[in-house]
């Protein structure tokens, strides 16, 4: 390996005529890669294994030399005067597109029919990056890639196959994907649907927020063989459940597949598909494992004791699921609370905030002035357009490479051993695009926030008021505390632990914020989608999420140190801020910490993203433009992120009477969370009813 690196190296020196210099790890070239006289050559000098090694080299250098020290990338086009069939498959596998159009059209010319180009050339190089990708030798950015090269192939020949009226190649499945009723994200569902296309199954996607009859009647139009569902927030969790339900009632015989970031294979075993028995319900991890599965779903010879394996699989999850509940160590509600967090409030001074007295004149030197909307009693205030390019400081690109499935954090991940030439790879290009989407304007920033007098009460909820007088209550929010029973010296938390409580005497405070970086992000997609590229397109996505993220992460370092002031000798870098080296959290409804998304409503009652940051809610709870952040402001030094984990019946009977909720409500809502099966009677109703 060293001699790999000190041969690059040598073979950068040369290229730039120099004698001696740095060269960026970023920059070098693959070993293999390397013309190979020179790297022979090379070899002969670190290994010092001939004694004119030195003079070989030299003379080789001047063939490798750039102009004035500099070098200019330049093309291998070699692969350009290959046979037709061997340029396409190249293509394919490199995700080169530039020259599709001109090389589909050339085999067309070459084949009896335009649909043999795809059942030739065009699917034998996307056989070749499916075996690549099944065997991890290429990454999920360059299948993308792949199928950018394969739509456009694909978009030039269906003309002249429709001329035809011919019937294109046997695909091996048909999957139609969706995202669930009340959900909009869309970004997994859409790797997966591209991945399962690149090996030749046809994607049927209908899009976000679908509700279940919608995805029911397509399913039966178009006669697929597997439906997919998607979804990203925890009510997206029971909308499966009933999808399963309808699949079942409507005597549905196809394979339903779960998928994305909330779902989970037990929550699969135990929630969905108890629901639907006629064929398999699996949950997908991932864009890597949707492939096999469904070879695996539509192959005659593997299909039922997949089945039936997955099935067996599944009981033994439920099996251990029940165990585990039945191992729990609740807590009464009465006693979790007595064991709250221990905050000495008679030592702690809370901080008034500075927007209070100041409105916009508390920000610091030549920042972007927020408009006040309310400044009286509490605080208000919106920015509009927000520069992108001082946003893009804060952005924590670890979740970008996460999004593609590369796994490492940043920028370690860079160098990492594995996928560091493909990260590398995909962050050229998404900084490329970054720089783009700030000169061109394609997104807008807009965001919200406010600062409000607030008090703990009722051991659970936070109370805010219109003013510092703290006579006329503005709303109560709602928490939730851990209730499994915890070792000594372990609080069972709850967020309103970090409010000081209104019999303290102490006058507290806490914010709301909500962030967008997707204003505008629409019409940008579209031409993507349009121009059947599904790389630039996921791509703005992703870029728009960290912007937005880190949109978060910039108004919440301003509000510490300007606006609300609690923190206003801070001094962290980005490093530390994607650390949470600040004091304050910023928990959002959705979260481990706050699960239930209905307090959502509240937060946007308080702050009214829809008017000041152009931020809507779908009917559960999900924020559109998806590229989105909200949540509220904590500032006591000891407040800590955590998650509620179950809760136990008292605790959600409790919860939807502060709430004004049914206890069916409450339980729909909060079911990702129940540690009891509410279709199971509390021993005392069992006892009335008998």
């Amino acid at each position: 390996m060293r001699e790999a690196i000190h041969a690059v190296f040598l073979y950068h020196a040369i290229k730039a005529g120099m004698d001696m210099g740095i060269v960026n790890a970023g920059q070098l070239a693959i070993y293999d890669d390397l013309p190979e006289e020179l790297r022979e050559a090379v070899e002969d000098v670190v290994l010092n294994r001939r004694d004119d090694s030195t003079e070989r080299l030299l003379d080789l250098a001047d063939k490798y030399k750039g102009e004035g020290g500099t070098v200019e990338k330049k093309e291998d086009l070699e692969w350009r005067e290959w046979p037709v069939e061997k340029r396409l498959e190249h293509a394919l596998v490199k995700g080169i597109d530039a020259y599709v159009e001109e090389d589909t059209e050339a085999a067309r010319q070459n084949a009896e029919r335009p649909i043999h180009v795809i059942e030739g050339p065009l699917m034998d190089g996307m056989n070749v990056v499916g075996d690549l990708f099944g065997e991890g030798k290429m990454f999920l950015p360059q299948v993308v890639k792949s199928a950018r090269v394969m739509k456009k192939a694909v978009a030039h020949l269906i003309p002249y196959i429709e001329a035809e009226k011919s019937e294109g190649q046997q695909a091996k499945g048909k999957i139609l994907m969706a995202t669930v009723k009340g959900d909009v994200h869309d970004i997994g569902k859409n790797i997966v649907g591209v991945v399962l296309q690149c090996n030749n199954f046809e994607v049927i996607d209908i899009g976000v927020m679908v509700p279940a009859q919608k995805i029911l009647d397509t399913a039966r139009e178009q006669n697929v063989d597997i439906i997919g569902l998607s979804g990203l927030i925890t009510p997206s969790l029971d909308e499966m459940a009933h999808m399963a339900k309808e699949m079942e009632r409507e005597g549905f015989d196809i394979p339903l597949l779960i998928g994305g970031a909330t779902t989970s294979r037990v929550h699969t075993a135990v929630k969905i598909q108890p629901h639907y028995t006629r064929n398999a319900t699996v949950y997908v991890k991932d864009a890597s494992r949707a492939v096999g599965v469904a070879q695996n779903l539509v192959s005659e010879a593997n299909r039922d004791n997949y089945v039936a394996e997955i099935k067996a699989e599944y009981e033994k999850v439920r099996e251990m699921h029940a165990g585990k509940k039945a191992k729990t160590n609740w807590v009464t509600l009465e006693a979790a609370r007595a064991n709250k967090t221990p905050i000495d409030w008679d030592s702690y001074t809370p901080t008034r905030p500075a927007a209070f007295d100041k409105g916009a004149d508390a920000t610091a030197g030549d920042k972007p002035r927020p408009e006040v909307v309310h400044g009286d009693g509490y605080s208000v205030l919106r920015f509009d357009n927000y520069p992108l390019e001082q946003i893009a400081e804060y952005i924590d690109w670890t979740p970008f490479f996460k999004t593609w499935e590369l796994a490492g954090s940043y920028p370690k991940i860079l160098d990492d051993e594995v996928v560091g030439e493909h990260a590398r790879s995909l962050f050229n290009d998404a900084r490329e695009m970054l720089q783009q989407i700030i000169d061109e304007k394609w997104l807008e920033a807009r965001g919200v926030f406010g600062l409000f007098p607030a008090n703990q009460v009722n051991d659970d909820d936070i109370e805010l008021y219109t003013d510092d007088s703290r006579g006329k209550s503005l709303l109560t929010l709602h928490h939730l505390r851990q209730q499994n029973q915890k070792p000594p010296g372990r609080p069972n938390q709850c967020l309103a632990d970090y409010v000081a409580p209104q019999d303290s005497g102490l006058k507290d405070y806490l914010g709301a914020f909500a962030v967008t970086a997707g204003i505008g992000i629409d019409e940008h997609v579209e031409r993507f989608e349009q121009e059947h590229d599904d790389y630039r397109s996921i791509m703005l996505k992703a870029l728009a999420d960290r912007l937005a993220e880190a949109f978060a992460e910039l108004l919440h370092e301003r509000v510490r140190k300007e606006f609300w002031g609690y923190a206003s000798d801070e001094a962290l870098d980005n490093d530390a801020l994607v650390k949470e080296q600040y004091q304050g959290i910023r928990p959002a409804p959705g979260y481990p910490a706050c699960p239930e998304h209905t307090e959502k409503a509240l937060l946007w009652k308080l702050i009214d993203p829809v008017n000041n940051a152009g931020l809507a809610l779908t009917e559960s709870f999900a924020m559109v433009p998806t590229a989105a952040v909200s949540g509220f402001y904590f500032g006591h030094p000891e407040a800590r992120y955590f998650g509620v984990g179950k809760i136990n019946r008292d605790q959600v009977e409790d919860y939807a009477r502060r709430k004004g909720m049914s206890l069916e409500e409450a339980e729909r809502w909060l079911a990702p969370n129940l540690g009891y099966d509410p279709d199971d009677a509390p021993s005392e109703q069992k006892k009335a009813a008998g």
